[in-house]
């Protein structure tokens, strides 16, 4: 008896996780998601794109055929690009940040930007991890040390 409650736990947790990520056409995404993909990942196409409610608030994954995933907030703009070890567009980037790296790193790329709810996280090819302000002040550079 206790395996079948088990089990019938498994399946509705299931069963959550599979509404909270619908797959979805494209041409579903808000105009801006669509508009923001097709300007600059226009050398790849979409592989799959979802409805996600993650953290509690909708919004909408999309992978890409070269990998990448970019997650959009419900009103289509963009919340995180991720092309895990592989160099991202920065067209989008606010120029600050792409000045601070081009800067202090010359040599490195950047590979994932993430707008959390109260900084930026912006990785780089070398595995560095940066933290900015929402306006692009640094706040940690290095093995997490403090600017």
């Amino acid at each position: 008896m206790k395996t079948h409650h088990i089990i019938v736990a498994l399946l509705f947790g299931f069963v959550i996780s599979a509404k909270a990520q619908k797959r979805i056409e494209t041409t579903e995404l808000p105009k801006a998601a669509q508009e923001f993909l097709l300007k600059h990942f226009s050398y790849t196409t979409v592989d799959i794109a979802k409805k996600d409610a993650e953290h509690g608030e909708k919004g909408y994954e999309v992978i890409l055929k070269d990998g990448t995933e970019v997650e959009f907030w419900k009103d289509g703009s963009y919340r995180e690009v991720d092309g895990e070890k592989n160099p991202i567009p920065t067209d989008f980037i606010p120029a600050n940040i792409k000045d601070y790296v081009s800067k202090n790193y010359p040599n490195e790329k950047i590979t994932h930007i993430d707008y959390g709810h109260k900084d930026l996280d912006v990785d780089l090819t070398n595995g560095i991890d940066l933290e900015f302000t929402k306006d692009g002040k640094i706040l940690k550079d290095k093995n997490n040390n403090i600017k």
